[in-house]
């Protein structure tokens, strides 16, 4: 499934993850993809939405 939301392109970001001894280790951001169904143009479509769009109210779900 796609990482990136097809409403604001919120996508995965690197990073690094920083123990309490300071050992540094690469890690990823992922966002919160959900596959919903919105209403588009009144159509019923399926789509890989945030949920920080979801609670925005962005989209229509149906």
């Amino acid at each position: 499934m796609s990482k990136v939301c097809e409403i604001c392109g919120k996508h995965p970001v690197a990073g690094r993850s920083i123990s309490h001894s300071h050992r540094v280790s690469n890690r990823t951001f992922r966002p919160n993809i959900q596959r919903v169904y919105v209403v588009v143009d009144g159509h019923r479509r399926k789509m890989n939405v945030c949920t920080s769009c979801l609670k925005a109210q962005k989209v229509a779900r149906s």
